[in-house]
């Protein structure tokens, strides 16, 4: 995280520009370009998934969502009604191009009038909803067992494996390898300390995670749910409406929940997206609503057909995977570990000497003993975690 922001504030520029402006005459860029290749390419499976979010928050509102669901049979029943839904085409396709559009509204503004400005609205929402949520949920008779699965290590299930997939997560969860962190900190101002940045984002989001545990098992543990329910988006389009069904007023909570979990993923879609702006505005000398319009307009072909791929397009494989998790999987497993292990060979041994100590030391007279610790780290641990990851999936 470190690297990126030293990468962004020194090269003052997008993802592509940032490696252009420190080392003008090498071939480094080219990281730069897969960072926005990379977010592209999330941004159009991704976007998919927060329009599924978006149709649930719509069925809450209108009472729908528990339309049809009979009490002794409620998971096959949310089930069965995740499966047509998303297997529709029409639908899905819908929600995906009104998040796009709202993407496109937030992002014609730019970053002061437009990113910021919801941001600062959306996030206090986030953790208000954060917070109600936990309340309830730690008010249920499950609880105490929920927080001990929860909290409580078995060092017994703790392979290579396990941290591999631990590693690989935290990169997607803190945005590394997006581009996402090299174009936002190229606004940072000098007496921005990276190190205490990168400790307070890393801590939210660590809390962000921890909260949603505490809200989760709890309820798992109350009705009794099977571990297997808790993961992806069987967790939050059919357990938690399961769990919210056996509540007492259970439209509100799929409400605040599903507002919630919009909030999140409208955030982080405009936060990807604005890797991509930021390239076209600054490398093609594009207006900001012209580079909006260049990003988000070839996106709504590419989302519809990774919505499509659940539907009548999911006959179509492509190394044996649909479209969707072609993205996914190619994103995950290869392009941002690769993004993130060019970043710290450039910061680390490439870049010209003394820039990322200059940046890391900011506005402070000299160099402390964190920041060398933090230089070792990327020049030589870093590298060998990131590589690690890497060949797991291949």
């Amino acid at each position: 995280m470190m690297s990126e922001f030293s990468l962004g504030r020194a090269g003052h520029s997008d993802a592509v520009g940032a490696f252009r402006n420190i080392a003008p005459r090498s071939h480094w860029w080219i990281f730069g370009a897969l960072a926005v290749l990379t977010s592209y390419l999330i941004l159009c499976y991704y976007m998919v998934v927060a329009g599924w979010t978006l149709e649930y928050l719509y069925e809450s509102l209108t009472g729908n969502l528990f339309a049809g669901i009979v009490p002794g049979n409620i998971e096959e029943g949310f089930s069965a009604k995740m499966e047509t839904y998303i297997s529709s085409d029409w639908t899905p396709l819908l929600f995906t191009w009104i998040l796009i559009l709202l993407n496109g509204a937030v992002l014609i503004g730019g970053v002061n009038a437009g990113i910021e400005r919801i941001s600062r609205l959306l996030m206090p929402l986030l953790f208000i909803l954060l917070v109600t949520l936990a309340i309830v949920a730690l008010s249920m008779p499950g609880a105490g067992k929920g927080l001990q699965y929860f909290f409580a290590p078995d060092f017994s299930k703790i392979s290579p494996g396990l941290i591999v997939n631990v590693l690989g997560q935290a990169f997607f969860s803190l945005s590394l390898g997006m581009g996402i962190l090299v174009t936002y900190s190229a606004y940072f101002p000098k007496s921005t300390n990276l190190g205490s940045t990168s400790v307070t984002i890393s801590g939210l989001d660590l809390l962000v995670a921890v909260m949603m545990g505490v809200i989760i098992f709890p309820a798992v543990a109350t009705f009794g749910l099977d571990s297997a329910d808790i993961r992806g988006t069987t967790l939050v389009f059919v357990t938690l409406p399961e769990v919210f069904a056996m509540l007492p007023g259970s439209s509100l909570w799929a409400i605040l929940f599903f507002t919630l979990l919009l909030v999140a993923a409208l955030t982080s879609t405009i936060s990807i997206a604005e890797v991509s702006v930021a390239f076209v505005h600054d490398r093609f000398h594009k207006s900001r609503r012209t580079a909006v319009a260049i990003v988000l307009l070839p996106l709504f072909v590419f989302s519809s057909l990774c919505s499509l791929s659940f539907g009548s397009l999911s006959g179509i494989k492509i190394f044996g995977l649909s479209f969707f998790n072609l993205l996914d999987t190619v994103t995950t497993n290869y392009l941002l570990p690769v993004v993130s292990l060019g970043i710290c060979l450039f910061i680390g041994w490439f870049a010209p000497k003394d820039l990322f100590r200059s940046e890391l030391q900011g506005s402070r007279s000299s160099a402390s003993l964190s920041d060398r610790i933090v230089m070792a780290i990327v020049r030589y641990i870093a590298p060998l975690l990131i590589l690690t990851i890497l060949i797991s999936g291949l």
